[in-house]
């Protein structure tokens, strides 16, 4: 296996191991904007029920202060009548009326600071759902970098503890070692062919240098020639 395969597979299974411990950030956002959401929904449900139990509270005073003023016109008109005794039964039922009109309206009154409250919260949700939802990709494009830069950060520190740098090392000893050898070959050709031309140079000098002391010798004291052979 080459050394840049062993350096891969070494980074892959750092990533492998390094999924397996942590949470993933993004699956964390994800599932944190989907709860405030389903929050979301079932306050506007919450909203939903505190208004219709105000309305419905709104009407029941309204009809008690109705029923409560119909008792009166039938209070006034038994007294006109002379019937004394029926006037104060409807004064009396007249009050009870009034009695329930006026608890009703302490309700309705609490009723309206529930909803305000409800309301307040529910924009308040409403408003860091749409924070999130605008800062999520920045988070996630954060996360992601931070998760980047430690796994490269484990990824060098276990490359490190290996003897990968070592090889690396050894590596570029051998490539200098290769280059310095060639480089030695191509010097000592090219010192060997300027020899052999050196040499040849040296040669025709002698030569040429023997001939004219050759020339210069008395004619008697050169070398006889020997007779050719029969």
């Amino acid at each position: 296996m080459g050394l840049i395969e062993r350096i891969l597979r070494l980074f892959r299974s750092n990533v492998n191991s390094w999924t397996a411990q942590r949470e993933d950030p993004e699956k964390i956002l994800e599932q944190t904007l989907y709860e405030m959401q389903e929050n979301l929904v079932r306050m506007r449900q919450g909203v939903a029920q505190a208004i219709a139990t105000q309305k419905r509270t709104e009407r029941q005073a309204a009809q008690a202060q109705s029923t409560s003023e119909e008792w009166y016109r039938r209070a006034s008109m038994a007294l006109q009548q002379g019937n004394e005794a029926l006037a104060r039964e409807a004064l009396t039922k007249r009050k009870a009326y009034e009695q329930t009109a006026t608890a009703l309206l302490e309700q309705i009154g609490q009723q309206k600071t529930l909803v305000a409250k409800l309301k307040k919260d529910m924009q308040s949700l409403e408003l860091k759902i749409s924070e999130a939802k605008t800062k999520k990709d920045m988070y996630i494009a954060r996360a992601r970098s931070a998760e980047a830069s430690l796994r490269l950060q484990e990824m060098l520190g276990e490359v490190g503890d290996t003897s990968s740098l070592k090889a690396f090392e050894k590596m570029e000893d051998k490539l200098l070692e290769l280059e310095a050898k060639q480089e030695a070959i191509a010097i000592s050709g090219t010192d060997e062919l300027e020899n052999k031309f050196a040499n040849l140079t040296e040669g025709d000098d002698v030569d040429a240098e023997l001939s004219a002391m050759k020339a210069q010798l008395p004619q008697s004291t050169q070398s006889p020639q020997q007779p050719p052979s029969s």
